[in-house]
């Protein structure tokens, strides 16, 4: 079990920062989604002993009780440690290790008509998708070399809206969702309608192992600062990403994750979902730029709500940090190690 007073989790919860609410929605969306059909289904399949449907609503139920109750991170801290136990995830290295990173949901500029300007289209889903034959066509058979030119006869008339920057049409299709601020004065939000068989490849590591970074030195204000010094390389990154998202009209609901309900920024993490439980109770301990962009130490409950193409193992976790700029910006300097713990009510 984790030290929890050294950890110091969660103390702004008691603070006027309405993070209490903010956990309480996102326990919501949990058991909402525990309760489901879904839930039932995908929890008989899961292999992990002690994770049980039924084990995991208890925990959530019995934990926001403790949340609504508690006076103090204190009083919730002693509560915690007392009735619930800890399963740490294995890690990318058998030993807890866990790498973080962040996403969120990005606001746009976009037009619902192709101009000079706006001209980089966000596609629905083709008529037909389910009957395409496999290999799927590549980013590059259907977006051409320069993101304009190889629209193929599927994806003809299934433009949703064009954007003006071709990289920020593209890290719409790697964040799987958007808020859109048209020029006709209307605003739009888009999210996930499918995408293309092809395994996701991140630029960011293409970059990487053709030396331009290291590792520890990627963010994603240096991807942004690399493309805008270099945009003749963006024909060479993005369609190494070969996998294709197609997007739909989501009228303005909130941002959904892959369990189908809402996620809450700082509290909705990614995960695995074949080797992690969905809508669980977790802790993570690691570190992420606060809303002044200063690195922070962390120690935070959280709920497994989502997942993504590039989240594989037991060993990588993605938190989503809510939507527009501040959110951007954040998510894109976590590149953090830490641990990730499960919690349960004891048996």
């Amino acid at each position: 079990m984790p030290d929890l007073e050294n950890l110091g989790i969660d103390d702004r919860l008691f603070g006027k920062s309405g993070d209490r609410r903010s956990l309480v929605s996102a326990l919501n969306q949990s058991l909402r989604y525990i309760q489901s059909p879904q839930a039932q289904k995908q929890y008989r399949n899961y292999a992990v002993p002690g994770f049980t449907r039924r084990r995991v609503e208890r925990s959530l139920r019995r934990f926001r009780q403790l949340v609504l109750r508690a006076r103090s991170a204190a009083q919730l801290r002693a509560s915690v440690q007392q009735e619930f136990q800890f399963y740490e995830s294995v890690g990318k290295d058998g030993q807890g290790l866990v790498g973080f990173t962040g996403y969120y949901v990005p606001v746009q500029r976009a037009s619902r008509r192709k101009t000079a300007k706006y001209r980089y289209p966000l596609y629905k889903l083709p008529r037909g998708f389910a009957q395409w034959k496999t290999p799927h066509p590549s980013r590059l058979q259907l977006e051409g070399k320069d993101g304009l030119q190889g629209v193929r006869s599927q994806l003809k008339g299934r433009e949703l809206v064009y954007l003006a920057d071709r990289l920020q049409a593209f890290l719409i299709h790697v964040q799987g969702s958007s808020r859109l601020q048209l020029t006709d004065g209307t605003t739009m939000s888009v999210g996930f309608a499918g995408a293309t068989k092809h395994p996701y490849a991140s630029i960011g590591k293409e970059l990487i192992k053709d030396g331009k970074f290291t590792l520890d030195e990627l963010t994603l204000p240096k991807v942004l600062d690399y493309f805008e010094q270099r945009p003749q390389d963006l024909d060479i990154y993005l369609p190494r990403n070969k996998r294709f998202v197609f997007f739909r009209n989501t009228k303005g609901s909130p941002p959904l994750g892959s369990l189908g309900y809402p996620v809450t920024g700082d509290r909705s993490i990614a995960t695995d979902k074949s080797k992690l439980p969905p809508g669980a109770l977790a802790l993570i301990h690691t570190q992420l730029p606060n809303r002044q962009l200063e690195p922070t130490p962390i120690s935070r409950f959280v709920l497994d709500q989502d997942t993504g193409s590039a989240i594989k193992g037991a060993g990588r976790v993605d938190v989503f940090l809510g939507t527009g700029d501040v959110a951007g910006k954040r998510a894109g300097l976590v590149n953090a190690p830490g641990k990730l713990y499960y919690l349960l009510l004891k048996q």
